[in-house]
């Protein structure tokens, strides 16, 4: 049996305080050396955030379903990818957080994770996609741009 816990039950979608410059952001992709290379160095010493977000797709109607949200080997491959990268980031000499999560919508999500650590910088890894994927599905880069606050700069790595 599991211990209980005491207290009230956490707050989803509440991000963690810690604060880093820079946020390495994933959808599922292993983050590349120059990814973590152009973090640490943009991040100038200061701990730099990993993220990896699954996607949840949505119904025809909208409606919630266990079907459409991401499963355990999906969710533990998001971990996998944010603790390698993590390694990466600390062999380099510079902290680092992460956290793997869910989303509808991946562009929100970065935003609201890079407006609540006080990001400066977000370095995105971006798959090569052909055109055709790329207008169905939409551009991470382009939606991301309207959602960030002014001032915080994209940055676009492909592994």
């Amino acid at each position: 049996s599991r211990p209980r816990r005491s207290g009230p039950p956490p707050r989803r979608g509440r991000q963690p305080p810690d604060p880093a410059l820079v946020v390495i952001v994933s959808t599922g992709e292993t983050v590349p050396a120059s990814a973590v290379s152009r973090a640490v160095a943009l991040s100038g010493g200061k701990p730099v955030a990993v993220v990896s977000l699954a996607r949840i797709h949505r119904a025809a109607l909208s409606l919630p379903s266990a079907r459409n949200l991401p499963g355990p080997d999906e969710m533990c491959l998001h971990r996998e990818v944010v603790d390698r990268a993590l390694a990466s980031i600390e062999r380099a000499g510079c902290m680092g957080w992460g956290q793997a999560g869910a989303s509808r919508s991946p562009s929100r999500a970065i935003a609201r994770v890079a407006r609540e650590r006080g990001a400066r910088h977000v370095v995105v890894v971006v798959p090569a996609r052909p055109r055709w994927r790329r207008v169905i599905a939409g551009e991470l880069i382009r939606e991301l741009g309207r959602r960030v606050a002014s001032g915080t700069a994209i940055e676009a790595v492909s592994p």
